[in-house]
């Protein structure tokens, strides 16, 4: 149950984020819908091509690919009504997004019995995965890349989860909530990562 919970939620979640950024960049009808969906499965299928999980899996996903279309066209035609802040909105979104895909990618490593590293790695690919995607072909520098924290928050959730601390249905939601607003938090405060500069 939870699994299908956090792929409704992932997918719907990064499906609107690339439209609004799509959106954002002035594409066309087509192009919203192109970047909503590569935003929505991109993660998933980068990250089934790694851990050797066949790509046509992706095509499995009808009802996933339905949710998707829908909310792409919503927020194409209505975004002016649904969305008065749109960065905020897109920052929200990807947030969900972000946790929700790198806990399913987690739960899916787990499944096929992989190693502790390959757990934090699947979750890492699966929820940044679709954001990075988006970012290059919006021709803007992928979040994962800055020194906003971002991707290390799908690492811990893979960590957690892969060390059995969030095993139950309640739990793992508690642990989405927990995970997207850490996101959302180190974005209000200005959380940052330290880096070097080589002079």
């Amino acid at each position: 149950m939870a699994w299908d919970v956090f792929s409704f939620i992932g997918t719907a979640a990064f499906a609107i984020s690339g439209a609004i950024v799509a959106m954002e960049e002035e594409y066309d009808i087509f192009g919203v819908y192109i970047l909503g969906m590569v935003t929505a499965f991109g993660g998933g299928a980068v990250r089934n091509v790694l851990i050797g999980v066949p790509v046509s899996v992706l095509w499995d996903q009808q009802f996933l690919f339905v949710v998707a279309s829908i909310l792409i066209t919503v927020i194409f035609f209505y975004s002016r009504y649904l969305l008065s802040h749109w960065n905020r909105w897109g920052t929200y979104f990807d947030a969900i997004g972000l946790a929700a895909f790198a806990i399913q990618g987690a739960m899916l490593a787990i499944q096929l019995e992989m190693s502790l590293y390959a757990v934090v790695v699947a979750a890492v690919l699966t929820g940044a995965g679709g954001g990075v995607i988006r970012d290059v072909l919006a021709g803007r520098r992928p979040l994962v890349f800055k020194r906003d924290i971002y991707a290390v928050w799908a690492a811990i959730s893979g960590l957690v989860v892969g060390l059995g601390l969030f095993t139950s249905d309640l739990a793992l939601y508690a642990l989405l909530v927990m995970t997207a607003g850490l996101r959302i938090l180190s974005l209000v405060f200005h959380w940052k990562l330290p880096n070097r500069k080589i002079h």
